[in-house]
């Protein structure tokens, strides 16, 4: 080849120079191009440059031959020099060849080739920056080079060209943050450690606003956040940390929206740093932003619920996630259940509607309201666009308590968080909460079975609330009972007189601290709760009497009696008729929380109170004992005379004796003081003295019947007791005879359930006598 020809205007010396294995030859012939490189500049000779940097690059620095490459690269860097500031008007020509050799497989030419561009770039200054994008991915690759020498050399290159984009004020964000987001999520260390450098550079300098493209970049820092390396792990949360400090200057001009859904996501994550760390930006989101992280509550509650059962490992994780709980619970205000008949009413677009709800957090008449405000406040800037979007997704929040309700492996504090939850929509959005209560119902009432005394009070909570809230009285017949049916033939049907109950129950509101309206859930509640019962004997053994206390708490007390005296009149297992009548009879006698019940009772002075009288005795009848306690309460002495009498006829059992011996104990109890106060009054009581010794007579010699014994052995002689005012009328009696109630009627229903009681108990025992008999055969 004629170099001397092909070449000029480069000397054949310096070409030879230029191609020599030595870097002093090497360097000399870069002096020399450098040299005639200024005389071109000096005769504004510009053919003749990009001549020479075009040999340069084709014929040197993209050779095959090494050292060729080697001197193209001194002889461009020389050319750099020799241009100064005008190597600006062609720093493409000198960049790209020098960039293709960052690839090259020989560790020494990167080297070489990094060392060119730190010359170039050093040179050039500013003008480099609309190169900026190619350099960054040229240098992005050497940071993860396996060559110390060459990684140290970008290392170089990299300060110079921060310090470049530091000191300008035309640095094109926008074309570069393509770049950063591809290249954010590359697996080598020392990439992410070069990527995140950059990052803190680019949040440092004034004049970039790096977080108007934060959600670009966000994903790819949490992924950082669980690197391996502890030196990279803590650079990201510095980064993380100057963006958080941003966020809280300037929460206006921060896409909230954007970056919710990656929030979400890495609040999941499996490492705790990244899980703690995304916690604690959902929450100041969630506080800064308020509602309009609304959308996303059913991807945040997703997120954050799990993390509530968390142990004291991850301690500080499960504190933040209960702030960020607590403050979204605080979003949802009243407003979010008039939002959808607004829209039907007016059949307007949806954005007037709910910017007329949303600009009024001041109409929230709770104790919430402060806190509410206090939530929005912060961004009520955006308000035409933002507010557009402030929608409440009940259906996705609804959908995820559900799910975790049904999930037999979250924790108790979980399941107790759901359940306030549920709570707090059915008492903010009643209306569009009724929607979903047929397909909640079910899974409410398996709750009841839980092993947490508090999972079961927070879950009779909700229960309550969608038993007495009046938004239930528009929902037709209220929850099927299908999910839950017990067996049988005859289903238990809501009874005509329902309606007259919910109107006399209303006299006694003052029993329950709630809202005593029961709409139509609330018998279907009962129904569906005795069902249980019977289903599962173990939860009414251990749990009955907790549930239905708390239940006369939280509802009217006589309402609850009434209902379930009324089904349990209609209820064809017997066995379980006469357990649950016994649970409800002990209850009535001995629980505090129906002092208000059992003196209404005591008396019957009312049409509401004989009514009850009535009901529950029907049902009472199911277990003889308790039928007689009922009238000792009510003090129908007389009857229960008779009734005691009628025991005679029945099949005494040890279970019968059993609990004849419990009432008798029962009677020496404070709630019973004014039945021994009446023994005193014999005259007058002749029929309750009658009663007590026909208890006695039915009892063996046993230790109740010493106690009934003694007791009756103190009753004075009523000659001793007569007074000169002998012919007044006890109160008892005229009660009795002004009760209008019906007592031959009621002692013959006594005695016709009793009969069925005995037709069942035999056929039990014939059955299993028969199985006995195919055992032996």
């Amino acid at each position: 080849m004629n170099a001397e020809r092909d070449l000029a205007p480069l000397a054949p010396s310096v070409v030879r120079a230029l191609n020599d294995k030595l870097y002093e030859k090497r360097k000399v012939a870069a002096l020399e191009i450098e040299k005639l490189v200024r005389e071109f500049v000096a005769q504004n000779n510009t053919s003749q440059i990009k001549h020479v940097i075009q040999i340069l690059s084709q014929e040197f620095a993209l050779s095959q031959h090494p050292h060729s490459r080697k001197g193209g690269l001194i002889g461009l860097a020389a050319c750099s020099i020799a241009l100064g500031k005008d190597s600006g008007l062609y720093l493409k020509e000198l960049i790209e060849p020098v960039l293709t050799c960052f690839n090259d497989a020989d560790s020494r030419l990167r080297y070489y080739a990094c060392e060119a561009l730190y010359n170039i770039v050093k040179v050039a200054r500013g003008s480099v920056l609309p190169h900026f994008n190619v350099l960054f991915d040229g240098l992005s690759k050497l940071a993860a080079d396996p060559d110390p020498n060459v990684k140290s050399g970008s290392e170089l290159l990299d300060r110079l060209l921060k310090d470049i984009v530091t000191e300008s004020n035309q640095f094109d964000l926008v074309g570069f943050i393509p770049l950063l987001r591809e290249r954010i999520y590359s697996n080598n260390q020392y990439a992410r450690q070069f990527i995140i450098s950059w990052i803190l550079v680019l949040e440092s300098v004034p004049d970039i606003n790096l977080l108007d493209y934060l959600p670009e970049i966000l994903d790819g820092l949490f992924q950082i956040l669980g690197d391996n390396s502890k030196e990279i792990r803590k650079m990201c949360e510095v980064a993380l940390g100057e963006f958080l400090k941003e966020i809280k200057k300037n929460p206006s001009s921060v896409k909230f929206a954007e970056m919710a859904n990656i929030l979400v996501i890495h609040c999941q994550a499996a490492d705790d740093l990244i899980q703690l760390t995304a916690m604690c930006w959902m929450r100041e989101f969630i506080q800064l932003a308020g509602r309009v992280m609304l959308p996303y509550s059913s991807g945040i509650l997703t997120a954050v619920l799990p993390c509530l059962s968390y142990d004291d490992r991850k301690k500080n994780i499960k504190e933040v996630a209960n702030v960020c709980n607590q403050s979204l619970m605080k979003l949802v205000i009243p407003e979010d259940d008039e939002v959808d008949e607004a829209k039907q009413s007016m059949n307007l677009p949806a954005e007037p509607a709910s910017e007329e709800s949303l600009s009024k957090p001041e109409a929230v008449s709770s104790s919430d309201e402060l806190d509410v405000a206090a939530l929005t406040h912060p961004l009520s800037f955006p308000r035409s666009s933002e507010r557009i979007q402030v929608t409440l997704n009940l259906d996705g929040i609804v959908q995820v308590l559900d799910c975790h309700l049904h999930d037999t492996s979250i924790g108790m504090m979980t399941r107790i968080a759901v359940l306030k939850w549920l709570y707090h929509l059915y008492i903010k959005t009643p209306r569009k909460m009724f929607r979903h209560t047929d397909s909640l119902f079910p899974i409410l009432l398996r709750t009841l079975s839980d092993e947490s005394d508090e999972v079961i009070l927070k879950d009779l909570e909700v229960l309550a609330e969608i038993a007495s809230s009046p938004a239930g009285q528009t929902e037709g017949h209220g929850p099927s009972d299908g999910s839950d049916v017990r067996p049988g033939p005859v289903e238990l049907h809501v009874p005509a007189r329902a309606g007259q109950l919910s109107s006399s129950g209303t006299k006694g509101l003052e029993c329950s601290p709630s809202t005593p309206t029961m709409n139509s859930y609330f018998y279907k509640f009962m129904i569906n709760l005795l069902k249980r019962f019977s289903s599962e004997r173990k939860l009414l053994e251990t749990r009955g009497a907790f549930i239905i206390r708390q239940l006369c708490l939280l509802l009217n007390a006589e309402n609850i009696f009434h209902s379930m005296a009324d089904i349990l009149l209609r209820e064809e297992d017997l066995k379980f008729a006469s357990t649950m009548v016994h649970t409800l009879n002990t209850i009535l006698l001995t629980s505090s929380e129906l002092f208000q019940l059992r003196n209404q009772l005591k008396d019957l002075k009312t049409p509401e109170s004989r009514n009850l009288f009535c009901c529950l005795y029907r049902s009472w009848c199911h277990n003889p004992v308790t039928t007689v306690s009922l009238c000792f309460l009510t003090q129908n002495y007389k009857h229960a005379y008779d009734l005691i009498q009628k025991f005679g006829d029945l099949e005494v059992t040890v279970d019968f004796l059993t609990e004849v011996d419990k009432l008798v104990q029962l009677i020496e109890c404070p709630i019973f003081t004014y039945l021994r106060l009446q023994l005193l009054d014999v005259k007058n009581n002749p029929y309750l003295i009658k009663a007590l010794y026909g208890l006695l007579m039915l009892l063996p010699q046993s230790s109740a019947f010493q106690l009934l014994s003694h007791r009756l052995q103190c009753v004075p002689n009523p000659e001793l007791m007569q007074t000169t005012d002998n012919t007044k009328p006890s109160t008892g009696f005229k009660r009795t005879s002004s009760t209008n109630i019906d007592y031959t009627e009621l002692l013959q229903h006594f005695e016709k359930v009793q009969n069925k009681h005995l037709e069942a108990r035999h056929q039990r025992a014939g059955r299993a006598e028969q199985l006995d008999r195919r055992v032996v055969l």
